[in-house]
C-alpha cells in the first residue's frame, strides 16, 4: 500500500515561519518609531485566513520576546531601541559581499551576498546588525538610502526576447535586463554604458536602458572608455563648453597686462615631463642687488579665463580634476584652455598668479609677495635635461638650476627633520607602440630635478595656506580649502609593523609623533633592496588619505599645520578656488565663497578617489594585456597583498601583479586567518604572509576583468 505524500517536508513549516518573521521584522525596520496592531501587520503582509493572521502573531510574539521589538500592549508593537537601524556606505567586494561604514562605529559591519539585498557599491543604506562577534558584526541591508551611481558600464548579451548588460566585475556593477526597445543599436558582444530605470522590489535584477555604445570588448579603445564612463568621468565636454572655450583668445590684453607685475624681463623656465602639453607652474630666477635671490613660482591663472558660475566652471567642478590614464589625458579644461591659453608655453606671453619669495644665501626667506603677473617662458626642460644638468653636464642656465637645487635640498631636509615622510615616488609606465600597445615596463623614480620643482610647489602652497589661514583674533577670517592629511591608524601601522617583519626588518609605531622618523630610518636602511618600493608602497598603504577640508587639521605627511593647493589650477579645482579666494584676499576683503565650500571639499575629494581609481584600473588592463605575452612562464615575485579568496604576487621582472587563487595553492587545504593576516594550510599549517618571497607561473590572463591568474611553483 502506498504512503500518501506528506503535504509538508519535515523542514518546511519552520523555514515558512522564519520567512515570515523576516517579513514581518522588515515591516518594523522601515516604519521605526511607528506602532503597530497585529492587524495592521497582518493587513500589510496580505495574511487574510485566520491561520496566516496567527502565524503573523506568533512572529510577533518571538520577535518580542527577542527584544527586536517592543510590545506596548498585547496587541500593539513598534520596533525595539537596540534595533533601530544605522545608516552608512557599503563597499561591496569582488565576491560580492558588502562591508558597511558607519560613522562613530569602530569597526565595519560585514554583510553576506544573501543579505545585501538591492544595495550596489558606495551607497548609502540602513543596516540591521543581528550577529555581534569579537573582529567583525554581521548584518542585513534594510534600505537603499541614496543611489552612488545609477549608469554602468559592462558587455552586452542579446537573449531571445531581451537583453542583459554584464558588468565586468561583480563590484564595478550589477547585471541589467534591457528590453529590446531600448538597447540603441547596441550589438551582442559590444560594450555600452547602461542607465538603471527601475529596479522593482521583487526583482533581482534592475531594468535599464542603453545610454552609450562603446565599441567591442577587448579593443584599447574601448576598454578605455569604459574605465571612464564607469567612474563617471565623462570624456566629452558638453557643447556650451566647448562654446565657451572657443572664445578665449590667445592674444593678452594690454589694458590687462598694464594692470600686473611684469615679469617678462626676468629669466623664467618650466621643467616638465617629456611628454606634458599642460604647463601649469614655471620658476622665475633673479639675484638681487643686495646679494639675495628672488624665486618667483608662476601658476597658471586660470582664474581670469574661467568665471564662477561660468559654463566652463561649472563643468570643472564636475570633474574636479584631470584623469591621467595610460594612453591619455582627460582634462578638467577644454584644451584651448589647458593646453593653449594658460599653459605656461616656452616663449609666449602669459598670464600667471605668482607667490614670489627673496630668500638669502642661507636658504631663509626674507619677503614674500602674491599677485597676478605676466611671465614669459625662455626655455622648457623636460625632467631628463634638467637632471643631466644638474649632474654636472654643461647645458642652459645651469648656474641657476644648481642654485634652485641647493635651495631645494635645503628645504626638504628642514621638512623631514620636522616630521615629514620621506616617500619616493614611484610610477609604472608602459612603453607603448605607434598601436597603444605595450611592449616594455619602466619604472620611473623621483631624482633631484622632480625634488626641485617639488619643494618649490610645496613652499607655495604652504605659503599660500598661512597667508590665508586664521590669523589675530577679532579679524574675520576667510572661508578656505584645505589639504589635510591625518595622523596614522594604529591598527594598520600594527599590520605594516608584522609586514616588514617578514624582510627582517622592525619599527617603532607606538608613538604617533614618531612614526614618520622612524619610518624614514627604515627607508634610508633598506634604500636599494629588493623590498624597498614594496615596503615603500605599503606604508602609503598603511596612512590615511589625504582629502579637502574646511577644517584644518595640518597635514601629517608634510609635517606642515597649514597646507592647500595652489599650483595646479589647470587639472584641479581646488587650485582654482584658492586662487579666487587669495585675490579676493589682496583685493576686495570679501569673500564670496563661505558655506558651499564644505560641499565642494566633498565633490573634489570624492572625484579625487574615482579619478585615481580610473588611474589604477587603467594601469592593471594594462598590466593585463603586457602579460599576456608571458602565460606560461615563471616568475619570482613578493606577496604583497593577502585576502579571503587567495594571495597577490607582486613579480620582479615584469612589475605586474597577479593572484594565486585560495583553492589553487598546492599541498593543502589553505585557509585564511583574519587575526593573524595570513594565510595557512589546515594540516601543515604552512604559512603566506606579506612579503614572502615566492615562485609564481602565469596561469591565465583576463583583460576583460583586469585579472592575472597565478600558480604557485615548489
Amino acid at each position: 500500500m502506498s504512503k500518501r505524500k506528506p503535504k509538508h517536508t519535515p523542514n518546511e513549516a519552520p523555514r515558512k515561519k522564519a520567512g515570515i518573521t523576516s517579513l514581518v521584522m522588515r515591516v518594523f525596520e522601515q516604519n521605526p518609531g511607528v506602532e503597530l496592531t497585529h492587524k495592521q501587520i497582518a493587513t500589510l503582509l496580505d495574511a487574510r485566513d485566520p491561520r496566516s493572521r496567527q502565524v503573523v502573531f506568533d512572529s510577533l510574539s518571538v520577535l518580542a520576546s527577542k527584544k527586536a521589538i517592543q510590545r506596548i500592549n498585547h496587541h500593539t508593537f513598534k520596533l525595539g531601541e537596540a534595533n533601530h537601524p544605522l545608516e552608512g556606505t557599503i563597499s561591496v567586494t569582488q565576491k560580492g559581499a558588502g562591508f558597511v561604514t558607519v560613522e562613530g562605529h569602530e569597526k565595519d559591519i560585514y554583510i553576506s551576498p544573501s543579505n545585501i539585498g538591492q544595495a550596489l557599491n558606495g551607497d548609502k543604506v540602513k543596516v540591521r546588525v543581528f550577529k555581534k562577534g569579537p573582529s567583525r558584526d554581521e548584518g542585513a541591508i534594510t534600505q537603499v538610502t541614496e543611489r552612488e551611481r545609477i549608469q554602468f558600464v559592462g558587455t552586452i548579451q542579446i537573449r531571445q526576447n531581451d537583453a542583459l548588460m554584464v558588468p565586468d566585475n561583480a563590484r564595478s556593477g550589477i547585471e541589467i535586463k534591457i528590453p529590446t526597445e531600448k538597447l540603441n543599436g547596441a550589438q551582442h558582444g559590444e560594450k555600452a554604458l547602461v542607465k538603471i530605470t527601475v529596479w522593482p522590489q521583487s526583482a533581482n535584477k534592475p531594468y535599464g536602458e542603453v545610454l552609450v555604445r562603446l565599441g567591442k570588448s577587448g579593443n584599447n579603445e574601448t576598454e578605455m572608455l569604459s574605465i571612464l564612463y564607469n567612474q563617471g568621468i565623462n570624456p566629452v565636454f558638453p557643447d556650451a563648453v566647448m562654446l565657451e572655450a572657443e572664445q578665449v583668445g590667445l592674444e593678452l590684453d594690454p589694458k590687462e597686462v598694464a594692470q600686473r607685475r611684469d615679469f617678462r624681463p626676468i629669466l623664467t623656465f618650466t621643467i616638465d615631463p617629456f611628454d606634458a602639453k599642460d604647463f601649469d607652474d614655471a620658476i622665475s630666477f633673479e639675484t638681487l642687488e643686495n646679494g639675495n635671490i628672488e624665486v618667483g613660482v608662476h601658476i597658471a591663472d586660470v582664474s581670469h579665463y574661467v568665471r564662477p558660475g561660468s559654463a566652463m566652471d561649472q563643468e570643472a567642478l564636475l570633474r574636479s580634476n584631470s584623469v591621467y590614464l595610460v594612453d591619455r589625458v582627460v582634462p578638467m579644461l577644454p584644451e584651448q584652455l589647458s593646453n593653449l591659453a594658460c599653459s605656461l608655453r616656452p616663449h609666449e606671453d602669459k598670464f600667471a598668479f605668482s607667490a614670489v619669495f627673496e630668500i638669502d644665501e642661507k636658504g631663509k626667506i626674507l619677503r614674500e609677495w602674491f599677485g597676478k603677473t605676466v611671465i614669459h617662458s625662455d626655455r622648457r626642460f623636460t625632467y631628463e635635461e634638467a637632471q643631466e644638468i644638474l649632474e654636472g653636464k654643461d647645458g642652459d642656465h645651469a648656474t641657476e638650476l644648481r642654485k634652485l637645487d641647493t635651495l631645494a635640498k635645503q628645504y626638504r631636509s628642514k621638512r623631514l627633520k620636522d616630521g615629514a615622510l620621506s616617500i619616493e615616488s614611484e610610477e609604472q609606465r608602459f612603453k607603448l607602440d605607434e598601436n597603444g600597445n605595450p611592449t616594455g615596463v619602466v619604472i620611473k623614480t623621483s631624482k633631484d630635478a622632480h625634488k626641485l620643482i617639488e619643494e618649490f610647489m610645496l613652499l607655495a602652497n604652504r605659503k599660500v595656506a598661512e597667508r590665508l589661514s586664521p590669523r589675530k583674533k577679532g579679524e574675520e577670517n576667510f572661508p578656505m580649502i584645505y589639504r589635510v592629511h591625518d595622523t596614522p591608524d594604529p591598527s594598520k601601522m600594527q599590520l605594516f609593523a608584522v609586514f616588514i617583519e617578514k624582510f627582517g626588518h622592525k619599527v617603532d609605531i607606538h608613538d604617533p609623533l614618531n612614526i614618520a622618523k622612524n619610518l624614514n630610518e627604515l627607508f634610508e636602511e633598506i634604500r636599494g633592496e629588493n623590498e624597498f618600493s614594496l615596503v615603500q608602497s605599503m606604508a602609503i598603504r598603511s596612512m590615511a588619505k589625504a582629502s579637502y577640508d574646511t577644517l584644518n587639521i595640518g597635514h601629517y605627511g608634510l609635517a606642515f599645520k597649514h597646507y592647500t593647493h595652489f599650483t595646479s589650477p589647470i587639472r584641479r579645482y581646488a587650485d582654482l578656488v584658492v586662487h579666487r579666494i587669495l585675490q579676493e584676499d589682496l583685493t576686495t576683503k570679501k569673500h564670496k565663497y563661505g558655506a558651499e565650500l564644505g560641499a565642494i571639499c566633498q565633490r573634489i575629494s570624492k572625484n579625487e578617489r574615482k579619478a585615481a581609481e580610473a588611474e589604477r584600473e587603467s594601469t592593471k588592463y594594462f598590466q593585463s594585456v603586457f602579460a599576456h605575452d608571458f602565460v606560461g612562464e615563471v616568475f619570482e615575485g613578493t606577496i604583497s597583498g593577502i585576502a579571503e579568496h587567495g594571495m597577490f604576487v607582486r613579480m620582479d621582472d615584469i612589475y605586474c601583479e597577479g593572484m594565486v587563487p585560495m583553492m589553487a595553492i598546492p599541498g593543502d587545504r589553505f585557509y585564511f586567518d583574519q587575526e593573524k593576516f595570513q594565510i595557512v594550510g589546515a594540516k601543515t599549517k604552512r604559512t603566506f604572509q606579506f612579503g614572502d618571497r615566492v615562485k609564481v607561473k602565469i596561469d591565465q590572463v583576463s583583460t576583460r576583468k583586469r585579472q592575472i591568474d597565478l600558480d604557485l611553483v615548489s
